[in-house]
């Protein structure tokens, strides 16, 4: 592959800010559709439709299983596409962001209520695994490889990665803030109940709100690593590619780490809502911990960069969830009854996995670079989309983990009040799973994910140098 570097030409701006806005705005717009999803569609499912939790589970883990078709699939398609007038990877925005919003506003039909069983189990299949598994993909694979095409330079890749994180918490608390305001309501006995209707329409809301997002993204970005389209040679070395792949040590430590972390803060994610309806009885709290987690997260954000440049993305990530492990062990103990100050402390263990969170997308972009030098070739689609894979893994298995806790514990769907031994098992889920696989995740950034500070400069100088011959060549 000939990386064509284009960023001093003179039809071509320089990195900025524009650059960095509109990559926060393309996040912004998946995370309308994805956080919506990972925190309430099985609320959906359970409350509203009233399938169990173990099928919602057993249906994430399925869809992730043709994921792992799809997203190798779109990674491959994204390598081997032509560099157009606006890049490689920029066109897919404009092509995928109304579909995927469409497919995530079908997920969410209220009217299917009284439909038997066997009709939503079927819609509740096809549409999942049509936002998911297709379109969902389709878009975010392109996006996430993106990075490294609008600037080659680690420290601005840095700046994209946490723009990108940006994007996710402001999306965050527009959804964590709005939602439970929005679709929760209170019956004549003062019980908190899910509105159906409301879900519907607030999932529209977001899907429309999506494709805004998609479009700034598209217009205020500028991919300027120019990367022609692979040869005909790609067919024949498809098989070496993926062993390439799959030989890096950097990609599986990093793999492993956001199976860990998406396990964890999906889980959180889902079941909170079961803890503020069911154990704390009062969901007006959620709003309040999406406001306050948002603002912290943005104070976090001014600090993540010089964080990285000074220690290192590896060694700031592993220190940070390390501290997210021990704080909500220390929760788990606790064993906290009032929503207020659990809503607090629970902030504070966060602190970690939003930092991560910050920095994640360059270490991405870290491993793509490592890849190249260890074997000459540029996949940044292939490498990108195992990623996301390993991401969806961990969105199944927090999908499913959290079904089959329900189902343990005993959770009734249907009930309105749940007894004491379902409330305290969801109080030990929230906390105790996510303690582990938090400390799980630092273990392996700390001993296992090779590329510190140093390593990244080494790899960073490599490239510049064979950038500079490419372009005299």
């Amino acid at each position: 592959m000939n990386d064509k570097t284009e960023q001093n030409a003179g039809n071509i701006r320089p990195f900025g800010m524009r650059d960095k806005i509109g990559y926060m705005f393309g996040d912004f717009g998946n995370d309308f559709t994805f956080i919506f999803a990972s925190s309430f569609l099985m609320v959906f499912y359970t409350k509203v439709l009233g399938i169990s939790g173990l099928a919602v589970g057993t249906l994430f883990l399925v869809a992730r299983c043709v994921d792992a078709v799809t997203d190798i699939t779109m990674g491959r398609i994204v390598d081997m596409s032509r560099t157009g007038r606006d890049g490689k990877f920029k066109p897919w925005l404009r092509r995928m962001s109304a579909p995927v919003a469409l497919a995530s506003f079908l997920m969410y039909q209220s009217g299917l209520a009284g439909a038997s069983m066997p009709v939503k189990m079927i819609y509740m299949y096809v549409t999942y695994l049509l936002w998911g598994s297709i379109f969902y993909t389709s878009i975010n694979i392109p996006y996430g490889s993106m990075a490294s095409a609008v600037t080659s330079d680690p420290d601005q890749r840095t700046s994209l990665s946490t723009f990108r994180g940006i994007g996710a918490t402001l999306a965050g608390l527009v959804i964590g803030v709005g939602a439970p305001l929005l679709i929760y309501t209170t019956d004549a006995a003062g019980n908190q109940i899910v509105s159906g209707p409301r879900f519907t329409a607030v999932a529209g809301l977001f899907s429309l709100l999506a494709i805004v997002c998609y479009f700034i993204c598209y217009r205020c970005t500028t991919e300027r690593v120019r990367m022609d389209r692979m040869g005909n040679r790609e067919n024949a070395t498809l098989a070496r590619t993926f062993r390439t792949v799959f030989s890096s040590r950097a990609l599986l430590a990093i793999i492993g780490a956001a199976i860990g972390l998406l396990l964890s803060q999906l889980l959180i994610q889902s079941m909170n809502q079961y803890l503020y309806l069911d154990y704390f009885r009062n969901t007006k709290v959620l709003s309040a911990f999406s406001l306050v987690s948002t603002v912290v997260s943005l104070a976090i954000a001014g600090v993540t960069v010089p964080l990285s440049k000074r220690f290192g993305k590896k060694e700031v990530s592993a220190a940070a969830t390390c501290f997210s492990g021990v704080a909500y062990l220390i929760l788990y103990f606790m064993h906290i009854t009032s929503a207020w100050l659990y809503m607090i402390l629970s902030v504070i263990g966060f602190l970690g996995v939003n930092l991560f969170n910050m920095v994640i997308w360059a270490n991405i972009t870290d491993v793509i670079d490592d890849h190249e030098v260890r074997t000459g070739s540029r996949d940044d689609g292939t490498v990108y989309s195992v990623y996301s894979f390993a991401r969806k893994i961990g969105q199944a298995l927090a999908g499913g983990l959290g079904g089959a806790a329900l189902q343990a514990i005993g959770y009734d769907e249907l009930a309105t009040v749940q007894n004491a031994r379902v409330v305290e098992g969801i109080y030990a889920t929230v906390n105790l799973i996510p303690a582990v696989c938090f400390l799980g995740v630092a273990a392996i950034l700390a001993f296992a994910y090779p590329l510190s500070r140093k390593k990244v400069e080494e790899n960073a100088a490599i490239l510049k140098k064979k950038r500079e011959m490419e372009q005299r060549s």
